[in-house]
């Protein structure tokens, strides 16, 4: 099993997961009455309007992608430079392909709109569900320590990786619910989404990116 592969049994969790919640929400039913319960105590903190803001806000960029695609960016070049690669690359852009469809498919499937949206819960313009930044934490941190492993970087670089891919999408997550960006629903489906993305990768990997002759290059021997 390839480093970082999330077992089948944690994949079809998720994925139930992320089923039963958006059945549940769309039912109207308990989970949409926690959210609201759960948003109305994160507003009562004022934390948009405190200087508290933008220490939190900079935590939840540990999901942007902008923030993530620049250290992989970094990463991907030094592999490619060292070991002759340009597997990693295409790991790279395979995770962001599939991130960027279903995360958007869902999103404007379900047309949830954000806490401090002036209107109805599900709206036609609703982009909040699930958290692409937290999906995004899931799944390219995981490809990162993948990589920084796989290759045998120095245990720091490994050690880095590794706990952005625990910590990274807890934060994240738990930032952007303390900010009134999301529903706790959506980061909860977020994470689920991204671990099953997390697998396809990997699924993806073994049966074609990894099969390349081309891409094996630099590859250091078992």
């Amino acid at each position: 099993m390839s480093v970082g592969r999330p077992p089948w049994w944690l994949v079809a969790v998720a994925l139930g997961t992320a089923l039963a919640i958006t059945v549940e929400l769309l039912s109207r039913g308990v989970l949409e009455r926690t959210d609201l319960r759960v948003s109305e105590v994160v507003s009562s903190w004022g934390l948009k309007e405190s200087a508290a803001y933008w220490p939190v806000w900079a935590v939840t960029q540990l999901g942007g992608r902008g923030f993530i695609l620049m250290v992989l960016a970094v990463l991907v070049t030094t592999l490619a430079l060292r070991r002759r690669t340009a597997l990693p690359l295409l790991r790279v852009l395979a995770a962001l392909a599939l991130l960027t469809v279903v995360v958007y498919a869902v999103k404007y499937g379900t047309g949830r709109t954000a806490p401090a949206y002036p209107g109805s819960f599900f709206h036609r313009d609703g982009q909040s569900y699930p958290s692409g930044h937290v999906a995004n934490a899931v799944l390219m941190w995981g490809v990162a320590r993948w990589q920084a492993v796989e290759y045998r970087l120095v245990p720091s670089v490994q050690r880095l990786f590794r706990w952005l891919s625990v910590l990274g999408p807890v934060a994240t997550g738990v930032a952007m619910v303390s900010l009134d960006f999301h529903w706790v629903t959506d980061a909860v489906v977020g994470a689920a989404v991204g671990i099953v993305l997390l697998g396809v990768v990997h699924a993806l990997d073994a049966a074609v990116l990894s099969r390349w002759v081309g891409a094996r290059a630099g590859r250091p021997p078992a």
